[in-house]
């Protein structure tokens, strides 16, 4: 993880938080928890990530639908984090869909794969 830029759109302070320091603890390079659409693109707009994490309802009921679909236009990967069980996105969409609450092994394991394929290009 070291020296990768991941873009967190986290909306629960504690979650965001929680997973911020996990990933500067492996030595990524965080930005966010962005709990608005408007702050992730702020942020992806500051500096192109190398992953997106990103919740799927966000503060004042915002869908991130409609910001995966830019992320994944600009080639960025998306990891959804989510604490609801039916998530319809179309197939390609997220590198992977992950339950809240996630253990640290399973979220781990799904974001290792991304962060070495990037750090590849």
């Amino acid at each position: 993880m070291k020296g990768a830029r991941i873009l967190l759109v986290e909306d629960s302070w504690h979650v965001g938080n929680a997973i911020k320091r996990l990933l500067h603890a492996l030595g990524a390079d965080v930005a966010g928890p962005a709990a608005t659409i408007a702050d992730a693109e702020r942020l992806v707009a500051e500096r192109i990530p190398d992953v997106a994490l990103v919740d799927i309802h966000l503060r004042d009921g915002e869908l991130a639908y409609g910001l995966i679909g830019r992320l994944y236009e600009q080639r960025i990967p998306v990891v959804v984090i989510t604490g609801y069980t039916a998530v319809s996105l179309p197939s390609g969409k997220a590198e992977a869909i992950l339950q809240k609450p996630v253990s640290v092994e399973k979220f781990l394991a799904a974001l290792r794969p991304i962060i070495a394929r990037q750090s590849d290009r």
